[in-house]
């Protein structure tokens, strides 16, 4: 079997391959696949070409869920600092 260079663990076909496999699981999964990701590797179109790959599977498969999730932009985090984190501004 030849290694596919966007999953060469296999960690993301063997997710696929388990029965009742859960989203905390899969999420799991992910995290392994993503560190084991080059660093110079774009993740996004790797996550983008693995959906089609498995195009064939189930959208509620939570390995598809995942995969989906992994393509949302996310926020940064705010920081409120100084006196606006510790005093509530609402009740002045």
């Amino acid at each position: 079997m030849d290694r596919d260079p966007r999953d060469p663990k296999g960690l993301i076909r063997e997710a696929y391959r388990i029965d009742g496999i859960t989203v905390a699981e899969c999420r799991t999964i992910f995290l392994d696949w993503a560190l084991g990701v080059p660093v110079e590797a774009e993740i996004k179109n790797l996550v983008q070409e693995l959906l089609v790959q498995y195009a064939d599977q189930p959208t509620s498969h939570p390995m598809t869920q995942t995969l989906v999730a992994a393509l949302q932009d996310t926020q940064a985090p705010r920081r409120r600092g100084g006196r606006a984190a510790r005093v509530d501004l609402s009740r002045t």
